[in-house]
């Protein structure tokens, strides 16, 4: 053993490699918990495990960190309010605000950086303690957050640890990680091609001037992507939740998957159905409730991720029925010629790098008398007109890139493969409503485009 690695020389204790390895599978074994029951944690342990977090290095050891503790019932309903989609907040023993002191040692974001640390710190020391936790960079409005923590102007919050007990039936499985040789790389950066994703030309990237609001490098056109891009954006992004029921669903949405599914027609016997790239299955269960329950649906998607969330939450969604999963080989479908009697493509033709190869395939697998059920935003409604701009100026969202069509643009890529049955507008406004219009030109201006059609 040389000298810089021999621990008597160092000062450094090494612990037994057994025992080592011990503590590192058991830290590895640390998931998110988004379904808490809701019981009390002791003071004393809560601030055992902030003493632990504050062990974590700092800038400069300057530990400019500051940690608001909201314990009491009221408070933490008012924080669920404000999070929106983070109904864990109501229910977690504890929510931890994550705060740092501004106007000191900023380069590269050290402060930042300090606080980061412990809160993982934290969250390591809750696990194996016996809790579980949830770190949440969405905490709601920041002014609104400001005043419910009553927070100084020299402070800010970069957000929350939410600590509890699991209920005895919340999700176990932790997601997945990136192999390693597609984030490790020695000497010189190397990365795999598609998990390098497209970003707009510019002269340089400085990483302050992005933000979720506001991200000028951000390419939202799919076609700027590769199949295999795409496919690896969603992949991971999709375990941005826990698969538990009600995950995902969108109050822009509302009712309007229910009025897509309408336009289906009655389906023979022993119905072969297929999904197109769902992402989280917040469809797939409106789908496979609405379903005959002699057919048989088959989900369709471009990474196994997607798949494997999609089938831990239909059980949850109380989906008995069986479902096949199946992935995508490049932009074919796996299917053999004339095999299906439906086909649904649930908003996810805008995600699509090619969009006409994919209409062509599904045309392929459809049989004549088939019927395909798409969906889409629509570019040139009054949501269309907020997507540009607002919604498609900031961070590409968690389902990828996508672009509103307008209805020439659908009608030129479904021209000379399918004939349109039926074709409804939904929703007046920019989001919420599932405002059904079944004739005129005015249907054209809804947010969404609904349709059935049969192949040519």
């Amino acid at each position: 053993m040389n000298q810089s690695t021999d621990p008597q020389k160092t000062g450094m204790a090494a612990a037994p490699l057994p025992t080592a390895r011990a503590i590192l599978d058991r830290m590895a074994a640390r998931l998110s918990c988004r379904d808490f029951d809701g019981s009390p944690i002791p003071r004393d342990e809560l601030l055992a495990m902030l003493a632990d977090a504050t062990e974590a290095p700092s800038s400069c050891n300057q530990q400019h960190w500051h940690f608001v503790v909201v314990d009491d019932p009221a408070q933490l309903a008012r924080a669920a309010d404000l999070a929106g989609g983070n109904p864990h907040f109501r229910s977690c023993a504890a929510l931890v605000y994550l705060c740092f002191q501004k106007g000191w040692t900023h380069d590269n974001f050290s402060v930042v950086q300090g606080v980061a640390a412990a809160g993982y710190h934290l969250m390591l020391s809750a696990h194996l303690r016996g809790w579980q936790s949830i770190w949440n960079a969405g905490t709601g409005d920041p002014d609104k957050v400001r005043a419910l923590l009553d927070l100084p102007p020299t402070f800010d919050n970069q957000g929350a640890i939410a600590i509890g007990r699991a209920r005895p039936d919340a999700p176990g499985r932790k997601p997945p990680r990136r192999p390693l040789s597609s984030v490790v790389s020695f000497q010189t950066f190397a990365r795999p091609a598609e998990t390098v994703y497209p970003a707009r030309p510019a002269a340089a990237y400085p990483y302050h001037a992005m933000s979720r609001a506001s991200n000028p490098f951000a390419e939202w056109d799919p076609t700027r992507w590769t199949p295999a891009q795409l496919a690896d954006y969603r992949a991971w992004s999709v375990w941005a939740k826990s698969p538990l029921a009600g995950v995902y669903t969108s109050r822009r949405q509302g009712e309007a998957t229910e009025r897509e599914l309408d336009l289906i027609r009655p389906l023979p016997p022993a119905a072969q159905v297929a999904e197109i790239l769902p992402w989280g299955g917040t469809s797939t269960v409106t789908l496979a409730q609405r379903l005959p329950g002699d057919a048989r649906l088959t989900v369709v998607e471009a990474h196994r991720n997607n798949l494997d969330f999609i089938a831990d939450r239909l059980p949850r969604e109380g989906i008995a029925r069986p479902v096949d999963m199946a992935l995508m080989a490049g932009a074919r479908l796996p299917f053999a010629d004339g095999a299906l009697d439906l086909v649904v493509i649930p908003q996810s033709l805008e995600h699509m790098a090619d969009p006409a190869a994919m209409l062509a395939e599904v045309r392929r697998v459809l049989k004549p008398a088939g019927q395909m059920v798409l969906s889409l935003r629509n570019r040139a409604s009054r949501y269309g007109a907020e997507w540009a701009r607002g919604e498609s100026r900031g961070q590409v969202p968690l389902q990828g890139p996508f672009t509103p069509l307008r209805p020439k643009a659908l009608a030129a890529l479904l021209q000379d493969r399918f004939v349109v049955e039926d074709l409804h507008g939904i929703g007046l406004s920019a989001g919420g409503d599932a405002e059904v219009l079944t004739a005129g030109p005015l249907r054209f201006r809804r947010r969404l485009l609904a349709l059935r059609a049969r192949p040519v």
